[in-house]
């Protein structure tokens, strides 16, 4: 018997050496790390991939290859040619672009490979890059007003080969949230359906229609008249709303349709169902979104930058034979602003509003770093700023380029730019609004920084602009029940 284990024992050690030997024959040390590193590098991309996978309820051991090598995308069409609202997709709806809407949430999910904006206009382009999202430049052939949304996910398909499910998110639909996608991919990812879709129900009794002038009577299409059910009696019906659309690669590409094989749909509650399609649905949209949309992630820090945001302009230093300047406080003036002024008559006015904005993300626990540069007369004041809201705030000193001292406060406090909120109203700020996950200009910014922007204030700088920020910042707070008062 130990024999037998011995030569067992032998056995595998020979296999092994065999192995390593035809792994290594003819390579050179410089070889063997290239060898070495692209293994490491496989080895990451698996773990991700099998961390996805795990999150999608997928299982690798007993599924196919195909199956376990998914690749979920979410689209969202935003074709240039809009006829009801011109540009309709990049359009602020309570200051955020309306794509912009959707596409936060998409990301927010975690739960796509990639995110992707179909277009054939530039603006669009610039705006769904913004807020992190790839671009597929449609041809003209599906640009055209009779061009259908299946043969523009189809040409996405078509050079996207990688990807196995799409979800076709309505660029129309601001108040969906994250868990909507979550738990709608789920019936994809963990029941196998091949395609899900959005409905809302509905309390509507429908009745058939008639030409005009016709002898012909109307007819109920979904009641019996005699016995009229009350609402709280009936369940009513479920109708598309069109909020987004997931389904598999071979329902799209070999059958031609969204909706087919095995069909589910996800319920959405109705104060979620916004649809947008002309003008007048634009103040009721803004209304809802406010109240039931998404607003992203909390974040921790929030800069602000001093001259342009929270005062009305840039004030310049005196010569250098000027003599030093000497803050004071002074009372609220009539118009709500706390001035501070030095011996010359040169004055900084904050807004109120700003301030009180300052105090409750200050109390929500948001560091609030306030950005100055050396061309504001802040600049060289800025230890011996007084003002009593602005005591909690820090105050940095920022070069030309604010984005490598932002970048450089981030990295010592180990935040990410989903972490940040950024306001701006300079250009040398397109980049840091760019990039963090909450970005304000205020109303009267240049239009650069505004379109770089993800949030347009409806105020002026130094006169609410810092207010309404803050209001959108704390508004995550307020949607995870962490908050309850009114702002």
């Amino acid at each position: 018997m130990t024999d037998v284990w011995c030569s067992l024992l032998l056995l595998g050690f020979f296999c092994i050496f065999t192995d390593l030997s035809f792994c290594y024959r003819g390579t050179d040390p410089g070889i063997h790390n290239v060898i070495h590193h692209h293994t490491n590098t496989q080895l990451e991309s698996r773990q991700e991939d099998s961390m996805a996978t795990r999150k999608r309820g997928l299982s690798r051991g007993n599924d196919s290859p195909e199956e376990a090598q998914q690749h979920i995308a979410a689209l969202i069409l935003a074709r240039g040619g809009s006829k009801g609202i011109r540009l309709k997709n990049i359009k602020r709806l309570a200051g955020i672009h309306l794509i912009g809407w959707v596409l936060r949430a998409a990301i927010d999910s975690g739960e796509f490979d990639s995110v992707w904006v179909s277009t054939d206009h530039n603006e669009i382009e610039k705006v769904a890059k913004s807020w992190g999202a790839k671009v597929h430049r449609r041809s003209q052939e599906v640009s055209k007003d009779s061009s259908t949304s299946l043969e523009t996910i189809q040409e996405f398909l078509k050079k996207n080969t990688d990807v196995t499910v799409v979800c076709n998110i309505q660029a129309t639909s601001p108040c969906l949230h994250p868990t909507h996608l979550k738990e709608a991919l789920e019936k994809i990812t963990n029941d196998r359906y091949d395609s899900v879709f959005s409905v809302v129900r509905r309390h509507q009794f429908r009745w058939k229609e008639v030409k005009e002038g016709s002898d012909e009577c109307t007819q109920p299409e979904n009641l019996n008249p005699a016995k009229r059910p009350r609402r709280q009696d009936w369940n009513g019906e479920l109708i598309e709303n069109g909020s987004f659309y997931f389904a598999t690669r071979d329902l799209i590409m070999k059958e031609g349709r969204l909706q087919g094989g095995r069909v589910a749909y996800f319920e959405m509650e109705p104060q979620r169902s916004v649809d947008i399609d002309v003008n007048s649905d634009w103040p009721l949209a803004e209304q809802r979104v406010l109240t039931y949309g998404y607003f992203g992630r909390r974040v921790s820090l929030m800069f602000c930058e001093v001259s342009g945001c929270l005062t009305k302009r840039r004030v310049q230093d005196r010569p250098r034979e000027s003599p030093p300047y000497h803050l004071r406080q002074r009372q609220p003036s009539a118009k709500g602003s706390v001035h501070s002024s030095d011996t010359e008559g040169f004055s900084v006015s904050i807004h109120s509003r700003d301030r009180a904005g300052l105090m409750k993300l200050q109390k929500d626990n948001v560091k609030v770093v306030l950005l100055t540069s050396e061309e504001d007369v802040l600049s060289s004041l800025r230890q011996k700023l007084k003002l009593k809201t602005m005591r909690k705030c820090e105050v940095m000193l920022v070069g030309k380029d604010p984005l490598k001292d932002v970048k450089s406060m981030m990295k010592k406090r180990n935040l990410d730019w989903k972490d940040v909120a950024y306001m701006g109203c300079d250009t040398t700020s397109i980049s840091c609004l760019e990039k963090a996950g909450l970005s304000a200009a205020p109303a009267d910014a240049p239009r650069n920084v505004i379109q770089a922007a993800k949030l347009l204030c409806e105020s002026r700088s130094g006169a609410g602009a810092v207010w309404d920020f803050a209001k959108h910042v704390r508004l995550p707070m307020k949607q995870d029940g962490t908050d309850r008062n009114c702002f």
